[in-house]
């Protein structure tokens, strides 16, 4: 769900969602298949989203219900915030149109209007956004002007530097992302389509450090590579991902014990609707992680920076917490994560954190465990096969804790998980480039 609601099949859709997280809440029959297995630490975590969902699809109801009846659209047009795809919806709504009535009124064929509103007119031309919008009394010109996507491409990366997409072009070359004769004209084009097309990222979350990342360009390139590996494993992965069926989720979990688990986190994901992509990021781009949204689909990216098997485990489960807990809170602009700092000043990466430490070591069983205060790496192992979990993310967890970077080097599993990778890296270079070289 994206917040707003606009049209009497997503309100259908979003008073049905709003039923089954009231009967969820309100019944511990029905709440119990939705979190089974789950860590009590993180039940009380998604039971918190869950009422903020319900509030917010009740607000997102409410504000649809008030300018059909009323068309006086107020609480519609503050959730539009400013997206000019949206103000034509609220202004249909507004003047009393069903997707018909404005489609006899265009001379185009109702289900057009269907298409242009279920993109929110993200694919329409130019000139029939300017025929709608007149149509229905919008002019929205004047909130075009701080618009970069709407003054042209060459706006959308004004300021990058040439170093930054030389540096951008080596890597990609290096990695395959795009043919050899791939020029930088080609490559400055490319990034500005992807930030058309999915805004900004607008933080880089790295602790204490939450730096604006919006001109990234090393930024944009790497989830440009990502949102396109994305979409080619669409063909394999679920339609649609729930995020209210979390019980797979401690096998997921369990999964860290086999030799080659992070190659079926990948399958166990996609069997979820959510897709995981393994990159490296271009080289001075400190990033671990991220998740954001691809056509509708929940995508995580990893880049394996620390190569090691506890990193591997808490940053994807850090990433799968932002699926779950933010999916309508912020997953569309995406949140990009950089973990190996010490604290967070963002609240949701400290719900990120908690979900990902109790999701792998429940904050009970580690309080209670002599684990925690061990010396002796056998006790530590022995308390992993106790959770059923890899060793090395207990290893992990305790070197984090005492801050003793130093103490069990040899225990997380490092160089291991990249080179799980490899060979399916292989295989996606052996295909079609996803950036032809110049034509002709």
């Amino acid at each position: 769900m994206n917040g707003i609601t606009l049209n009497e099949k997503e309100a259908r859709e979003t008073r049905a969602r709003i039923s089954r997280l009231t009967e969820a809440l309100n019944s511990e029959h029905a709440m119990k298949p939705v979190v089974a297995g789950l860590p009590p630490e993180v039940v009380s975590q998604v039971s918190r989203m869950m009422k903020a969902e319900r509030e917010r699809l009740t607000h997102a109801v409410e504000a649809y219900e008030e300018a059909k009846d009323t068309q006086r659209p107020t609480a519609l047009k503050a959730l539009v915030n400013r997206d000019l795809g949206l103000m034509l919806i609220v202004a249909r709504i507004a003047n009393g149109f069903s997707q018909k009535d404005l489609a006899w009124r265009l001379g185009v064929k109702e289900q057009q209007v269907q298409r242009w509103e279920a993109e929110r007119y993200g694919q329409i031309s130019l000139k029939n956004y300017h025929r709608v919008a007149a149509l229905l009394g919008v002019r929205p010109w004047a909130d075009m002007s701080d618009q970069p996507e709407l003054r042209g491409l060459d706006k959308v990366i004004d300021g990058v530097s040439k170093a930054e997409i030389k540096k951008t072009l080596k890597h990609g070359r290096e990695n395959s992302w795009f043919a050899e004769d791939f020029t930088e004209a080609e490559l400055r084009r490319y990034i500005a389509e992807n930030r058309i097309d999915f805004g900004s990222p607008g933080l880089l979350r790295t602790g204490l450090n939450v730096v604006d990342h919006t001109e990234d360009v090393m930024l944009h390139a790497w989830r440009a590579r990502v949102t396109a590996r994305a979409r080619e494993a669409f063909a394999g992965v679920e339609d649609v991902h729930e995020p209210l069926e979390l019980k797979w989720m401690p096998d997921l979990v369990r999964l860290s014990k086999e030799p080659h688990g992070p190659l079926l986190a990948v399958e166990v994901l996609a069997s979820q609707g959510i897709v995981l992509i393994v990159e490296p990021q271009v080289p001075g781009l400190k990033i671990d992680g991220a998740a954001f949204i691809v056509d509708g689909r929940p995508v995580i990216g990893m880049t394996l920076r620390t190569d090691t098997v506890d990193n591997f485990w808490f940053t994807l489960m850090h990433e799968l917490a932002h699926v779950t807990l933010h999916f309508s809170t912020g997953l569309a602009v995406g949140f990009y994560d950089q973990t190996d700092q010490e604290t967070s000043v963002d609240e949701q990466e400290e719900e990120a954190n908690r979900f990902a430490s109790n999701l792998l070591i429940p904050e009970e069983r580690w309080r209670r465990s002599t684990a925690r205060i061990a010396k002796s790496a056998a006790v530590i192992e022995r308390f992993a096969n106790e959770l059923g979990i890899h060793p090395a993310i207990v290893f992990g967890r305790i070197r984090k804790e005492r801050g003793e970077w130093s103490l069990f080097t040899n225990k997380i599993g490092r160089n291991t998980v990249k080179k799980l990778f490899v060979g399916e890296a292989q295989k996606g270079k052996s295909d079609a480039p996803i950036l032809p070289g110049p034509k002709g």
